[in-house]
């Protein structure tokens, strides 16, 4: 289901027809998954001393040129879809936890080696997963953001699925999640 939804927004945001129409239809991207979203939270997740592969060259070369976490040489599928969307490049979730951005026009909880499943269970069968960034953790994640809107702004309409955590209320926006 998630590459149906994913061949979808990427035929949406390439049709030049749509394209033009939705190019502000969307605020802000919210996303996650593994090494094909991963914008950069598994780098900054990583010890200083010991460096992920794609904190290093070649990665980055042929848009950014520079490694910046991504497992590419250049941009991800979630890049190009933003950029048709006319929106930012979607900034990692722990580069504004450490660095305190705002994530008004999207962010990324997606983490190289993700995994669907909660690494407890891999561990029971004698496996580790090279992150504990599953799903479940990413999701808790978006529930700490969440829980740090300011209760001052009102009026937001719900991402998907999220619209009774969010009875509070802040700025309306649409998302992509």
């Amino acid at each position: 289901m998630t590459f149906a939804v994913t061949v979808l927004l990427i035929l949406l945001a390439s049709s030049p027809a749509i394209s033009k129409s939705t190019s502000r239809c969307f605020e802000s991207i919210i996303s996650f998954g593994d090494s094909l979203t991963d914008t950069g939270n598994y780098d900054l997740l990583c010890p200083r001393n010991d460096p992920p592969n794609n904190s290093r060259p070649p990665f980055g070369r042929t848009f950014f040129h520079y490694p910046t976490g991504r497992c590419s040489d250049g941009r991800l599928v979630i890049d190009f879809i933003a950029q048709s969307l006319g929106l930012p490049l979607v900034q990692p979730y722990i580069a504004g936890k450490r660095g305190g951005r705002r994530f008004s026009e999207g962010v990324n909880f997606a983490v190289v080696g993700a995994t669907a499943i909660d690494v407890q269970y891999y561990e029971k069968m004698g496996l580790h997963p090279a992150t504990n960034a599953s799903l479940g953790v990413q999701f808790d994640w978006f529930k700490h953001l969440l829980a740090d809107i300011p209760v001052s702004l009102h009026g937001i309409r719900a991402p998907i699925g999220i619209e009774s955590n969010l009875r509070r209320g802040v700025k309306h926006h649409n998302t992509i999640i």
